[in-house]
């Protein structure tokens, strides 16, 4: 029977996915069979497993670093926003409702049941389940009915190590605080604490971990430093997307309300001949942008609507007349056509509205969701690309005569007459090395860059840096067998 253990944060984005991901590999290093689980999370980014369903793409990361494929029982409820105060929600890698936050307060409890079945599915074909929790447990307003934290830790009987962000500043009050918070038996659940992210010399923190141990009564598992080779690994959320500045030519991405499925952008950023920035909100897109790329969204009506109320699509028209190039992927590419209608109302009230008409096709969302990973062939050269499908809607029209990319059994994509307007529903595609340098050396680019083994060497050196800096020998004594 597998043993296992959650880590839980002191505060989001405290470095959870990342640590998961070091230790997953790391004990796979040491023989063991491991999986990565995270009951609960919220994420417009999502994988497509082969089986064809959704879970996070930091689930789909850790299953890589165990050297497991990625499996929907990874994550079971994932959380996907598509306005401010409501969100699909994905069970077991399939649309299960959408529902407003209310909504879903009261749907907590119906999804213990199967949040437990896809963990136990699990251990029975693993040593080690290393499982993340979301957020903090410290929101003990979120408490009742909780199945991402404390809640799930309780109902498996895991026991939890604590991390603690030091780079964001006041990490004693981070891990005091939480026990202060807690209830006495969530508090006990709590093994260990580790801090992550410190700069520097660690044993300046030599009093710090002292006052903590102190206080609290928890031992240390030590001190992770700040893991420099972290932006080669891909981001898991849209608080991490950051500008990448490198050679001359200008990839600008406008940063839409509902981004999804933004994986497209991390091979690219990766690149050292290319400069990938994120424009923001109130600010135009450059004028020596050399590429605009539209990524995926979440929500491609209103993403739409945010982006005429910026003036991008004014940018956008001078752009294309400069002789600029661009690419949508996904919502992207629907935002690109002549209009996207909605009968069913599925992003909201059924309607048609105008697209910005820079590629001659029509857009019809549809109920059924195209889920599948994916190969093609560009057309351009006959290189192979694989990637994944994971959208709402058909697209057709005249300019998909021009389909650039060809599927197993289809024709995909479309393409403006002057074949600088480019649009498809193909994920994930710049991670296939040889379609890259083909598509990138159109536009004058040169590529070197093996990315999948970028990735690769980057999961090996967080395995070692986690090794080194944590007693991994005392996390596996404090793994357990989890309540049947």
């Amino acid at each position: 029977m597998a043993k296992a253990i959650m880590i839980q944060g002191a505060g989001s984005n405290v470095g959870k996915s990342m640590l998961v991901a070091g230790l997953a590999r790391a004990f796979a290093n040491r023989g063991l069979s491991v999986a990565p689980f995270k009951p609960q999370n919220m994420s417009n980014n999502a994988a497509v497993t082969p089986e064809g369903g959704e879970i996070g793409r930091a689930q789909a990361l850790q299953a890589m670093a165990a050297r497991r494929q990625p499996h929907t029982d990874m994550n079971p409820v994932l959380l996907k926003p598509e306005s401010d105060t409501g969100a699909q929600i994905i069970l077991q890698g399939r649309r299960f409702a959408t529902l407003r936050a209310q909504g879903y307060a009261d749907k907590k409890p119906q999804l213990l049941t199967p949040a437990l079945e896809s963990f136990h599915r699990l251990c029975a074909n693993a040593d080690l389940v290393l499982i993340e929790g979301a957020g903090s447990p410290a929101e003990i307003n979120l408490r009742e009915g909780d199945i991402a934290n404390m809640g799930f830790a309780e109902a498996a009987n895991l026991p939890v190590i604590l991390i603690g962000d030091i780079d964001r500043g006041g990490v004693i009050a981070q891990i005091v605080g939480t026990q202060a918070v807690l209830s006495a038996a969530d508090a006990a659940r709590i093994k260990a604490f580790a801090i992550n992210k410190f700069r520097g010399d660690p044993s300046l923190f030599d009093a710090g971990m002292t006052a903590i141990e102190q206080r609290t009564g928890w031992p240390s598992l030590g001190v992770l430093p700040w893991f420099n080779d972290a932006w080669r690994l891909p981001a898991e959320d849209v608080l991490d997307l950051r500008s990448s500045q490198g050679g001359g030519f200008k990839i600008a991405v406008p940063r839409l309300g509902r981004i999804a499925n933004f994986d497209d952008l991390d091979p690219l950023s990766s690149e050292p001949g290319i400069s990938l920035v994120f424009i923001e909100p109130g600010q135009p897109l450059p004028g020596d942008a050399d590429l605009v790329l539209l990524p995926g969204s979440k929500s491609t009506i209103a993403d739409l609507a945010h982006f005429r109320a910026q003036g991008w699509d004014i940018d956008l028209r001078a752009h294309i007349r400069r002789g600029g190039h661009v690419l949508g992927l996904c919502g992207g590419y629907q935002m690109l056509g002549r209009e996207l209608a909605d009968p069913d109302g599925i992003e909201g009230a059924p309607g048609v509205v105008a697209g910005l008409g820079h590629l001659d096709v029509t857009t019809v969302m549809k109920p059924e969701k195209r889920l599948s990973m994916t190969s093609a062939t560009y057309t351009a050269t006959g290189d192979p690309v694989a990637g994944y499908e994971i959208h709402l809607g058909e697209t057709t029209g005249p300019d998909c005569a021009r389909a650039w990319l060809h599927l197993d059994d289809r024709p995909e994509g479309a393409a403006s007459a002057s074949g600088r307007v480019r649009g498809t529903y193909l994920h994930g595609l710049f991670a296939s090395d040889g379609f890259r340098a083909a598509f990138l050396q159109e536009l004058g680019v040169k590529s070197g860059l093996k990315y999948d083994s970028s990735v690769e060497d980057a999961l090996q050196s967080l395995a070692d840096h986690v090794e080194t800096h944590l007693d991994l020998d005392r996390i596996l004594e404090l793994a357990a067998t989890p309540r049947a």
